[in-house]
């Protein structure tokens, strides 16, 4: 079952500090990550007993030479080419994940789109406009926050467009 802790005021991940600056209402759920897991996110969205469709998952792409970051549903897909044309660009692929840990200054299955190392273009899923919240990664394995989609789009800047399939 996942644990609710409340709003952090000072430390923890690059996410939670970012929020914490930017004064944006969020909230953390933490959870016991399984390394047998197969997906990050269906771990994540079991293990808080929330619906897939609300739990985003945050993917690096190659587009046109950039990388870029794509925030969609763990219950579906990336669309490379909407990506890229959601940025203006011809051609998308998926990062090197060592190449996204790096970039982030995360891990995989813990890159979240607040916090990163090295701002980076972003995309949240048009998908993401129909909830109040979302959660998306808080910055590391088992630990997930919680906010409004909006706060998310204001705050890393990102473009709203059906990148999801």
């Amino acid at each position: 079952m996942a644990k609710k802790s409340k709003k952090q005021q000072s430390g923890g991940t690059p996410a939670t500090v970012a929020l914490t600056a930017a004064g944006v209402s969020y909230t953390v759920h933490a959870y016991d990550h399984d390394p047998a897991h197969p997906s990050y996110g269906e771990e994540a969205a079991e293990a808080m007993g929330v619906s897939p469709d609300r739990v985003f998952k945050t993917l690096v792409a190659d587009v046109d030479g950039t990388l870029t970051v794509a925030v969609v549903p763990v219950a579906g897909q990336l669309d490379l080419k909407a990506l890229a044309a959601a940025v203006g660009g011809k051609r998308a692929a998926m990062a090197d994940p060592a190449l996204a840990e790096r970039t982030t200054g995360y891990v995989r299955g813990g890159i979240s789109p607040l916090g990163q190392r090295k701002t980076l273009p972003t995309v949240l899923d048009a998908s993401a406009a129909a909830h109040a919240t979302i959660c998306v990664s808080a910055g590391r394995r088992g630990l997930e926050v919680e906010l409004a989609p909006e706060d998310l789009q204001k705050l890393t800047e990102a473009v709203l467009a059906p990148v999801g399939r």
